[in-house]
Formats: C-alpha cells, structure tokens, sequence
C-alpha cells in the first residue's frame, strides 16, 4: 500500500510541470511559425542597439534573430539574459571574437553564444537521430560545414508541424528570411535544447 501512495503522489507532483513544459513549447512554436509571416534580409551587420529588448531593423536579421524574435513574443529577453549571464561568468562562454566584455549590442545575437546560455541554465539534452526525440518549442543548433570543416554555425526552432517525411518541420533563417523547413537532420547537431518558462520569466 505505501508504494501505491508514493507512485501516486510523484504522478500528481509531476503533471503539472509536463503539462507546463508542453504549454510552454506549444508557445515558443507558434511564436516561431509566426516569424515566417515577416519578411526579413539576411543581414549580420554590427549595429548599436537599445538594451533592454533592443533590435535591429524588424527587416532584417540572422538565424539567432528569429530565437530571440519568438520568446520576445513570450516576453522573454533574451538580450539582457544573455548579457547577465556574460557579466557574471564571462570566461565560460566562446572567446571566437576576440572580445574583453559583454557587448549588449551582439552577444545574443551570436549562436555559439545562445548555445553556452541555454546549457548553463541546464536546457541541453541529448543529440538524436530519432526525430520522436524532438519536441515543439525545441531549439536545435548545427554546424553548417559537418565533418567538411571549418565552423559555420546556425540555428533554428522545433515546430508542431509535420513535414511528409514526418520529421517535424524547424522555423529557421538560413538567408531567405524565416521559413518553416523540414531540415530537422540536413546537418551536423551540435546542440539540443528544452527551454523552460520558469527559469527566464520573473
């Protein structure tokens, strides 16, 4: 009888936060598919922004915009996120650019970079080539050039659609603008994340 209780009890107390990481995914999702409505210039220029919630003209942009664009929709700033997060633990994170300090006008807006936060705030999971694996509202990161070489890195958001391939379809800006792609394991995955709404909302 007590095994019964205790199975019970860790059902009801678990519920609640799967039925809120699903609502949550369910979001980020719908946010992302709305990013394809906008039409958007590759453009990686360096332009001064605002902090908080700053942002480049809303026509033009790179893959990590549509990340930021879609939680900004949840209320989710990513830029100052980021940029706490570099302030109090600056050497943890990529050095690729040569830099001394946070700069709020780019740090987000850079993959290597929304990689390293989201695996400090303990979002990662495993890399896997079963496309079960991959839910709504996860954020999925590669490296363009694969076992090629070189480092070109991207990235892009899980959506609830499915493609015929039955892969789930993936929001991203590989240079057209946002689009929704089935393009789940066209390249090498160097990173998965689940985020969660706790941990990034007040």
């Amino acid at each position: 009888m007590h095994r019964t209780l205790v199975a019970v009890s860790v059902v009801i107390f678990a519920t609640p936060a799967l039925a809120q990481t699903a609502d949550f995914g369910a979001a980020v999702s719908a946010a992302a598919i709305e990013r394809t409505e906008h039409r958007v210039t590759y453009d990686p220029a360096y332009v001064p922004l605002d902090y908080p919630m700053g942002d480049v003209a809303a026509d033009k942009g790179v893959c990590a915009d549509v990340i930021v664009r879609a939680l900004r929709k949840l209320d989710i700033d990513l830029q100052k996120l980021v940029h706490e997060d570099m302030s109090a633990a600056f050497n943890q994170y990529p050095a690729h650019w040569g830099l001394s300090r946070p700069d709020t006008n780019i740090d987000h807006r850079r993959v290597p970079n929304l990689e390293k936060y989201f695996a400090r705030r303990g979002f990662s999971l495993a890399i896997s080539d079963n496309a079960a694996d991959y839910k709504p509202g996860d954020i999925v990161a590669w490296n363009l050039n694969g076992a090629s070489g070189g480092w070109l890195p991207h990235i892009g958001i899980v959506t609830d659609r499915f493609a015929p391939s039955g892969r789930p379809m993936i929001v991203h800006n590989i240079g057209a603008g946002p689009k929704l792609e089935d393009v789940l394991f066209d390249w090498s995955m160097t990173g998965h994340y689940r985020l969660r709404a706790e941990p990034l909302t007040p």
